[in-house]
């Protein structure tokens, strides 16, 4: 398992990378907006050789903008973005008004994010 832990200098945002096999574990927590979507771009990358299934922890979000929600979406074209956990109300909001609830498989922790079931992959 690999691991990258990296806080933005103004200790505003906090991500956790960690490779299982197949799968990215993404923790976030705190703020992501244009200027702090550095690691975020990083660990969502679309393109992440032998990733197929990217599994975000967003219990700790206190707020996206449409920057860090379109970081979190271009994986979706390809692979499969579950959200693992309680989605906080603010971010749950976000996703609702812009229909990216839709994009996002849903699970209730982490560990069940990295075995549910998913829908085969249309295109």
């Amino acid at each position: 398992m690999g691991k990258m832990v990296t806080e933005n200098a103004d200790a505003r945002n906090y991500v956790e990378m960690q490779s299982h096999g197949d799968v990215r574990v993404v923790v976030l927590a705190g703020e992501f907006d244009m200027d702090t979507v550095h690691e975020l771009r990083t660990a969502m990358d679309p393109e992440a050789p032998g990733v197929t299934r990217f599994v975000l922890d967003v219990g700790g979000v206190t707020f996206v903008d449409s920057t860090a929600l379109s970081i979190m979406l271009q994986p979706v074209l390809d692979r499969h973005v579950v959200l693992a956990g309680e989605v906080p109300p603010r971010l749950a909001r976000l996703l609702e008004l812009t229909g990216a609830d839709r994009a996002f498989t849903k699970a209730a922790s982490v560990p069940e994010a990295m075995v549910v079931d998913l829908p085969p992959r249309g295109r």
